[in-house]
């Protein structure tokens, strides 16, 4: 990028840049401003990317009581470390992979294409967007859990770096994977129904709402291909005791392999993105 004005859409003005580095870096800025308020200012989206997770977590620790089977953990208590995975994912999945639908579908993607901003800048946004949003459904469900279902806190460095890795490695993995699923979507107006079948079906085979060892084998092995049953494995060696890893397939919590796995996500789907992202819709002239 030269030093031209770098328009950013949505904001209605432009962003003059004096440099290739200093011009993307304030149209990245610009841009994920634009994404942060777009996102804050509509009801529907912050329901059901960021509220729908905590009432989740609110009805089901109303609903069940006593200890998972086999060991002194308590239901709720589990229950909070799936739903921190489910509410991540909810953000940088579900809700990324609608909004990109939605843009792509009213022309928003072509015409940010056709701008003088880089195209970088819009990929940047998306990101902050995903980042902030994240870190405020994981301490609002923290918040839920220690107040209402007695959740310890991690007791060291140790742990919280293990949740903080976790959600990092996470986050990304299904951010670019919603970049990449955005490419079957056919249009706005099916987004939502095609986005949320997978992600329904993944949190009942992935351990979110029953101990995971306790699923049909066939469920488990299905469960292990994508991230969210390794996100929420990796939680649970966060928050719960370390004796409940006697209920784990493996008896251990596999942090290694839960690197390894989230992290062999995270570059097939930047390849799945960089070889399906449209900046076209199919209705956009």
């Amino acid at each position: 990028m030269t030093s031209s004005n770098a328009i950013v859409a949505g904001q209605g003005r432009p962003v003059r840049a004096s440099g290739g580095g200093s011009g993307l870096w304030r149209a990245s800025a610009a841009r994920s401003s634009v994404e942060l308020k777009s996102f804050f200012r509509n009801r529907q989206s912050l329901f059901f990317t960021l509220l729908l997770p905590i009432v989740l977590l609110l009805v089901l620790g109303s609903i069940f009581s006593g200890t998972v089977p086999g060991t002194h953990t308590d239901f709720k208590q589990m229950f909070v470390a799936g739903i921190i995975a489910c509410g991540i994912m909810s953000v940088s999945f579900n809700g990324l992979a609608i909004n990109i639908a939605i843009e792509r579908d009213n022309g928003m993607i072509r015409r940010l294409a056709s701008s003088p901003m880089p195209k970088t800048a819009y990929f940047v946004g998306k990101i902050v967007r995903v980042v902030v949003t994240g870190i405020l459904e994981a301490a609002i469900l923290l918040a839920v859990g220690v107040a209402l279902f007695r959740l310890p806190l991690p007791p060291d460095a140790g742990h919280w770096l293990t949740f903080a890795w976790v959600l990092l490695l996470g986050a990304t993995s299904c951010s670019l994977l919603a970049v990449a699923f955005s490419a079957i979507i056919p249009n706005a107006r099916s987004a939502a129904a095609i986005v949320t079948l997978p992600f329904l079906v993944l949190q009942f085979i992935s351990g979110v709402f029953f101990p995971y060892s306790e699923l049909p084998a066939w469920m488990q092995s299905l469960a292990a291909f994508f991230p969210l049953k390794w996100m929420t494995q990796g939680l649970r060696s966060v928050f719960l005791p370390a004796d409940f890893a006697v209920v784990e397939p493996a008896g251990t919590w596999e942090l290694g392999r839960t690197a390894a796995v989230l992290g062999a996500w995270c570059l097939a789907a930047l390849v799945l993105s960089l070889l399906t992202f449209r900046w076209r819709g199919a209705n956009v002239r």
